[in-house]
């Protein structure tokens, strides 16, 4: 096996191997994983993480490769991560958004990786945070993360995108499945796709009906815009990434960008801590600790919170 500095040289340089190599040690979980995120951590920081979500059948896939078209016209390289459902046999994703892409695939500015979701709710890959470092440190300008697409559980691309896109479609319920999600709320961009189709002005109205019904914005507080796309034939593309755009420089001027990676930062260490906790927990099963814990529950000489304080505070002092 390749020591990870040169893999991390080779991505550097745009080599697509050493990209898939590295993503691919981070969804295994490698052994490797600490020494990789250790040097790819000075070349972080530089890329624009741009999330896409909505509703099955909106056309994120179709609009995430309209917007890489755009992005390659502006000279930049792009990464996209795209968040595909698990198979229930085999584990794996199903790679749909990489066919639907595959215009982009002989371009060596563009990096599409499909990743399965494993279960994982909330739309997002696990090992998602670690793949946009990858594509970060690999030179990557703009990195697009587009969702598994399941509806209500598709918040959690607010905590990993600088900026979050919603897409919705006339005729399709969104409003409401949106009142529902809770989406409105972690959308810095609206998307109304297909709007060569009846019912595209009403989707609109509706939408910003909803959105001034939110919480009541300040004169320097960022209003999202509603941008309507046929993505299919690239309209209203342009006028996304110009909305995209605008909003990264509201965020570098009001300090937001800087405070949303902190953010992020916080939840990505949250995770790998509570994940390692739980690693040693499992690891208990069959262990006399855990064994005499139960015991002491079981007797009413102890309670099952004071049980789990002390499994915890063994745990983080052995």
């Amino acid at each position: 096996m390749r020591d990870v500095s040169s893999l991390v040289a080779e991505a550097r340089e745009g080599r697509p191997r050493a990209v898939a190599r590295l993503i691919s040690l981070v969804e295994g979980a490698s052994p490797q994983l600490r020494e990789v995120m250790a040097a790819l951590a000075p070349l972080t920081g530089n890329a624009y993480v741009v999330g896409l979500t909505g509703s099955p059948g909106v056309g994120k896939s179709t609009s995430t490769s309209a917007l890489v078209t755009a992005y390659r016209k502006q000279g930049k390289r792009v990464g996209v991560l795209a968040v595909d459902p698990s198979s229930p046999f085999s584990g794996g994703a199903l790679l749909g958004d990489r066919v639907r892409m595959s215009d982009h695939a002989s371009d060596p500015g563009v990096y599409i990786r499909s990743m399965a979701t494993r279960g994982h709710l909330g739309g997002l890959a696990w090992a998602a945070p670690q793949a946009i470092r990858v594509l970060d440190a690999a030179g990557c300008d703009v990195i697009l993360v587009e969702t598994v697409g399941v509806g209500q559980s598709e918040v959690e691309i607010a905590s990993q995108a600088d900026t979050s896109v919603v897409l919705l479609a006339p005729g399709m319920g969104d409003g409401i499945q949106a009142a529902k999600a809770g989406i409105l709320e972690i959308g810095d961009v609206y998307v109304v796709n297909k709007a060569d189709r009846d019912g595209a002005d009403a989707t609109a109205r509706e939408l910003n009906h909803m959105l001034g019904l939110g919480e009541a914005r300040g004169p320097g507080d960022w209003r999202p815009p509603i941008v309507k796309t046929v993505a299919a034939r690239a309209e209203g593309i342009d006028e996304v990434v110009e909305a995209l755009e605008k909003h990264r420089a509201w965020m570098e001027e009001h300090s937001v960008l800087a405070e949303r990676r902190r953010a992020r930062a916080a939840r990505e260490v949250e995770t790998i801590a509570v994940t390692t906790l739980r690693e040693r927990i499992g690891d208990l099963h069959g262990d006399r600790r855990l064994s005499t814990l139960a015991d002491r529950i079981v007797t009413g000489t102890l309670d099952p919170y004071r049980a789990a304080d002390e499994l915890v505070e063994g745990l983080t002092q052995g």
